[in-house]
C-alpha cells in the first residue's frame, strides 16, 4: 500500500539507489532522479545499476526520470548527489519548482563545498534566497552502507532540521521497521560530523594498509573524533552530536568497515598508489576533495586538526605516509581533555 505523496530522490549513485530501493519496498511511492540518460536507461531497463549497486533491483514503485520536473509534487526531496554537485542540483531543482508548492530538501551529501567551504545548509539558504522563495531543509546522515541499507540490514542515522516540527515531521515520514532515525536540531553538529569523519577513514585505512594494528587504529579514531569536536564546536555544534550516531557511529563505521570508500583509499595509498590511481572509478570518496576545505575551516576558527592535516599533505603534497605518522606521533604532548 503506497503512503500518499511520493518521495524525491536526487541522485542515482549508490546512496541514492539504496534510499528509493528501501522507500518503494516499504511502500512510498519514489521519484528517482538520475543526471545520465544512459544510467537512467540502464535503470529502467534491468532495474539495478551495474556499475554502483549491482544486485539491488530497483521496486516498480521506482520511477525513474532525468527530468527534474517530475519531481514537482514529492515531498520531500532527498539530494543524493556529492558536495561539489550540490549547489547545482538545488539551484536547478528550485528554477522548476513551483512558487505555490512547498518544497523540502533533505540533504544526503556528507562534504564540505569545496571552493566556498559552505556546509550544505548554507548552500542550500544561498539558492533559496537567490530563487527568492523558500526551502525547508533537513540533513540525514549516520552509519548507512548504502549495500546494506538497500538489502534490509537494522539502520540507524539521524534527520536534522533547526526547525524542530520539521525534523521530527522528516524523522516520521522516512523511518521504517529497518531503518531507525532519531530526530535533532543540531544541524551545524550533524553536517560536520559526516564531513570530517571521511577525512580521518581515509587515514584510517592507511593504518590498515600498513598494518600497523589495533592499537594504532583505535588511537586514530579517538583522536579523530576529537578533532570532530573541535571543528563542530569551533562552528555552533553541540557536544552530545559528537558522541551520537551521526558523528561517532559513521566514524567507527567508515573506519572499520570493508565497505567504506574512503578507508579504501587510505588502504591504496598505504599500497603505494597515487591519489589519482586510488580515487579512479565510478564511487566518489568525498574525503579526498574534502581534506583541504575541511583544513582551511579549521584555519578560519584556529582549531588544531593534526590528522586532517597530515592527510591532506599525504593527498595533495606527496608526503611520505611515514613521515606523516611519525609528526602525529611526536606532536608535544599534552592533557587528553584539552579539546
Amino acid at each position: 500500500m503506497t503512503q500518499g505523496r511520493p518521495i524525491g530522490v536526487l541522485g542515482a549513485g549508490s546512496f541514492g539507489i539504496a534510499l528509493a530501493a528501501h522507500w518503494a519496498k516499504h511502500g512510498h511511492p519514489v521519484r528517482l532522479w538520475a543526471r545520465r540518460e544512459d544510467l537512467a536507461r540502464e535503470l529502467r531497463e534491468t532495474r539495478q545499476s551495474s556499475d554502483y549497486l549491482p544486485g539491488v533491483e530497483l521496486p516498480a514503485g521506482v520511477r525513474i526520470t532525468t527530468e527534474l520536473r517530475d519531481l514537482v509534487g514529492c515531498d520531500p526531496v532527498i539530494v543524493a548527489v556529492p558536495s561539489y554537485g550540490f549547489r547545482d542540483v538545488v539551484r536547478s531543482l528550485a528554477a522548476v519548482w513551483p512558487r505555490d508548492e512547498p518544497l523540502v530538501v533533505v540533504s544526503g551529501a556528507k562534504g564540505i563545498e569545496p571552493k566556498t567551504l559552505e556546509r550544505m545548509s548554507e548552500v542550500t539558504a544561498e539558492e533559496a534566497e537567490r530563487a527568492e522563495r523558500e526551502i525547508a531543509f533537513g540533513v540525514l546522515s549516520g552509519p548507512s552502507f548504502a549495500v546494506e541499507l538497500a538489502q534490509g540490514a537494522a539502520t540507524a542515522s539521524v534527520i536534522a532540521s533547526e526547525d524542530e516540527a520539521l525534523a521530527k515531521h522528516l524523522r516520521q515520514r522516512l523511518a521504517s521497521p529497518t531503518f531507525r532515525l532519531y530526530s535533532s536540531t543540531d544541524v551545524v553538529g550533524v553536517e560536520i560530523g559526516g564531513a570530517v569523519k571521511n577525512v580521518i577513514a581515509i587515514a584510517a585505512g592507511v593504518v590498515v594498509g600498513l598494518k600497523l594494528g589495533h592499537n594504532t587504529l583505535a588511537a586514530l579514531i579517538t583522536r579523530g573524533l576529537h578533532e570532530i569536536a573541535r571543528l563542530g564546536l569551533a562552528y555552533g555544534g553541540r557536544q552530545p552530536t559528537f558522541a551520537g550516531l551521526a558523528t561517532l557511529g559513521d566514524l567507527v563505521l567508515t573506519c572499520t568497515g570493508d565497505l567504506s570508500r574512503n578507508r579504501a583509499i587510505g588502504i591504496a595509498l598505504a599500497e603505494h598508489k597515487t591519489r589519482e590511481e586510488a580515487t579512479s572509478g565510478h564511487q566518489v570518496a568525498e574525503g579526498v576533495r574534502n581534506s583541504v576545505a575541511i583544513v582551511d575551516l579549521a584555519r578560519r576558527k584556529g582549531v588544531e586538526m593534526p590528522i586532517s592535516e597530515q592527510m591532506a599533505e599525504v593527498l595533495y603534497e606527496g608526503k611520505d605516509l611515514h613521515e606523516a605518522l611519525h609528526e602525529l606521533m611526536t606532536r608535544e604532548l599534552k592533557s587528553e581533555a584539552e579539546l
